[in-house]
């Protein structure tokens, strides 16, 4: 009966961990307009709920299947997260500011495949170098440590844009062309 037991607790805790990672990608590809590649994750998603919840609901008695459904999911969140990390699906929008005028900046990050815009600002001490950048999010690290390798001292916020349209950003980085 313990063998039964702890099978039944492994199989609760793993369609978990699998409904959530699901859950989690599908609702981040319904934010980046994957509408139809969601639709058909759902799909998946709903089976393996149902399965699951059921399992727990026709041995409600025993508790330990209820805190095996629990940390599934718990786990679940984190692995889709990671999941989701992993795919870095869509765009960041970079902006920084720097004092460093006389390096060009710009064109350093344009050489390695970056769409540059950039103009001068006046900030609070003089002024600045304002540049803002488009990249795919799988290139999102890569270029923070470019810019800190060209200027440590720059002043970097990011963002991710809700809509992209036209521009040599969009046709330049959809080909792919960043540098590594």
């Amino acid at each position: 009966m313990l063998h039964n037991s702890i099978t039944m607790v492994i199989i609760i805790l793993v369609i978990n961990i699998v409904y959530v990672s699901f859950f989690t990608i599908r609702m981040i590809l319904t934010l980046k307009g994957q509408r139809y590649l969601a639709a058909f994750i759902s799909m998946f998603e709903v089976v393996i709920y149902v399965v699951g919840l059921g399992l727990v609901l026709d041995n409600l008695n025993e508790i330990q299947n209820l805190i095996a459904y629990a940390v599934g999911y718990g786990i679940g969140v984190i692995v889709g997260m990671k999941i989701e990390e992993k795919l870095a699906l869509g765009y960041i929008t970079v902006n920084v500011i720097t004092t460093e005028h006389d390096k060009d900046l710009p064109k350093q990050l344009r050489e390695k495949g970056y769409g540059v815009t950039n103009w001068m600002a006046n900030g609070l001490e003089g002024d600045r170098l304002s540049m803002q950048i488009l990249t795919p999010r799988k290139y999102e690290l890569k270029l923070y440590q470019t810019i800190k390798e060209l200027d440590p001292k720059a002043f970097i916020i990011a963002y991710e844009p809700k809509t992209i349209h036209g521009g040599f950003w969009v046709k330049a980085v959809r080909k792919g062309r960043i540098k590594a």
